[in-house]
């Protein structure tokens, strides 16, 4: 048996040693400084110079804390993964997955609000993970995948199986990383009341009585001709780089040895990979605002046109045609460029609020926030590119139903049979 200790000896969790309690607080200050840097621009485009400067240090000094700058990303992705994981943690002691989706969602916003008053710092964007080289990445892959099969305990009751819970706990993931990029529309005081939406949103779906799942989507256009040096190839394999790996990450080099040909070919084709990037986000808006205007063409209720509109984009992340460049591929754009596109893609939201309120009114949709609704079948869509990743096996043809439907639904809807 060890000795008792007298409590009045012994000292007090947070009377820790003045070195320690120092080395703490300035290696939270680096961490948050680099956090909010990164968001800012991406991984690949911070450095430990940025990161000394802005909290009045020396780039040696830094490295005393973090000796690399991938060491420092990957403190900053690991804590704001420990910050979701920490939310998760509570929510787990409501009594069942409905209530614990409201009381996640609580949280969240609530931490959010307290971000915006400033009262906690920001934290790390997790749209950079791809462009952490090995072994940084290995640790923040873990840690991410502990927290995707926490947070799936939220669908364990409800008969799913694994493609379905793993489906319905990225679209989860998906749609709370997106809140990020809305919810400052509202005052922080306010937050609380979206996140409640959210949740209701979430769990009941968009459904009116008597509408069924049973989009109809749309005929695949045509693939355009496609060679290894096309603008369509050149296109494609942009898209697919900056969502791994970010606007930085994605070097004109990645992208010339991605198709297999000279840095000298990238150029004969494209001016700049700024003018590239730009014409990425354009040809994705072109398709996200095509199938809008060809479900509104083949009219019905406004839930038939947005079920149609979202299956379709979703079967077409998969298919040839896809993907979609990420929303998240906007935090490292240039500033110019970045206000612009985040401003088409609010509007190319929007027309999803359209057919939420057609919906309304013709009893197709239930009463609902049809501005929040509208951002989570955007940010669903979107995030929809990286449904092979957590749901092994889903094919475009299976998409919709297994991660669309929870959305128009409900998270905790039975599975489509």
């Amino acid at each position: 048996m060890p000795r008792s200790l007298d409590p009045e000896t012994v000292p007090a969790p947070d009377a820790a040693p003045r070195q320690t309690r120092r080395y703490a607080l300035k290696r939270d200050a680096i961490l948050h400084a680099a956090a909010a840097l990164i968001n800012e621009a991406g991984v690949k485009g911070t450095t430990l110079a940025d990161v000394a400067r802005s909290v009045g240090l020396m780039t040696n000094s830094v490295t005393y804390y973090y000796r690399r700058k991938e060491d420092l990303a990957a403190a900053c992705f690991l804590h704001t993964i420990g910050v979701l994981d920490g939310l998760v943690a509570r929510a787990e002691a409501a009594p069942d997955g409905p209530a614990r989706l409201a009381r996640l969602l609580d949280l969240a916003v609530a931490h959010r609000a307290a971000m915006a008053a400033g009262e906690e710092p920001d934290i790390a964007v997790l749209n950079d993970v791809r462009a952490l080289p090995a072994p940084q990445a290995e640790s923040v892959f873990s840690a991410y995948n502990a927290l995707f099969r926490r947070l799936r305990g939220l669908f364990d009751e409800g008969g799913l199986d694994r493609q379905d819970r793993n489906a319905r706990t990225h679209l989860l993931l998906s749609v709370m990383h997106s809140t990020r990029l809305w919810i400052h529309r509202y005052e922080p005081r306010d937050y609380a009341r979206a996140g409640a939406r959210m949740a209701d949103l979430l769990t009941n779906g968009l459904a009116a009585p008597g509408s069924a799942w049973r989009p109809d989507p749309l005929p695949e256009p045509a693939p355009a001709e496609e060679s290894e040096v096309s603008p369509e190839a050149f296109l494609r394999a942009a898209t697919i780089l900056i969502n791994q790996q970010g606007y930085r990450g994605a070097s004109v080099e990645k992208i010339s040895g991605l198709l297999k040909v000279t840095k000298g070919s990238f150029y004969h084709h494209n001016d700049n990979k700024d003018d590239l990037v730009a014409n990425c986000f354009a040809r994705s808006f072109a398709q996200i605002r095509a199938v809008q205007d060809a479900a509104d063409a083949r009219g019905g209720s406004g839930w038939d046109r947005i079920c149609t509109a979202s299956a379709t984009l979703v079967r077409s992340q998969l298919g040839p045609g896809g993907p979609l460049l990420r929303v998240t591929a906007f935090s490292a754009l240039p500033e110019a460029l970045r206000t612009e596109t985040r401003r088409t893609m609010n509007r190319l939201t929007e027309r999803f609020g359209f057919c939420l309120v057609d919906g309304m009114a013709d009893g197709s949709v239930r009463p609902l926030d049809a501005g929040i609704a509208a951002q989570l079948v955007s940010s669903m869509v979107n995030a929809a590119a990286e449904l092979p990743a957590w749901v092994p096996g889903v094919t475009p043809d299976t998409a919709a139903d297994l991660y669309a439907r929870p959305l128009f639904l409900g998270l905790f809807a039975p599975a489509a049979r």
